[in-house]
């Protein structure tokens, strides 16, 4: 029984360390775009517009959020949230597909529920064990 308790305060304590970094990082939306075939992988039926400057006219659908984590073991920081981005983009366009949309405009980061818009740059957090990218984009119908 003294076995047991001291096995699951270890694996608290080690819980604990491993999640306890939290580190953030604006990494830039082309390098994402360009790793792990991910134009390939989003394919051309959706387009994408991050920051505020979207096509006018378009019939907006709906607002959502996408919150997408990756394993950052042994991988380094950028690599893994490069993973986290395609993984987010890839359900915002599954989304806009099944919303009846062709485009996801006004792509900011949303991590924590907090904003960071940028044409250029997204927000990643990486910890020691697992790290994410949220997205927030409007789906429209150009």
């Amino acid at each position: 029984m003294k076995l047991h308790a001291m096995t699951v305060a270890v694996a608290l304590l080690i819980s604990g360390v491993a999640d306890a970094r939290d580190t953030e990082h604006k990494l830039p939306i082309k390098d994402a775009m360009a790793a792990n075939k991910a134009m390939e992988t989003l394919g051309s039926d959706v387009k994408f517009f991050f920051g505020p400057d979207a096509p006018k006219g378009a019939k907006v659908v709906g607002t959502w959020v996408s919150n997408k984590k990756a394993n950052f073991v042994g991988k380094s920081d950028k690599d893994a949230c490069e993973w986290a981005f395609l993984s987010a983009m890839l359900s915002l366009r599954d989304r806009a597909v099944a919303e009846g949309g062709n485009a996801v405009v006004n792509i900011e980061s949303y991590y924590k529920k907090k904003q960071f818009t940028s044409a250029t740059e997204y927000e990643c957090h990486a910890g020691a064990v697992t790290g994410g990218v949220a997205l927030r984009g409007t789906v429209v119908k150009l």
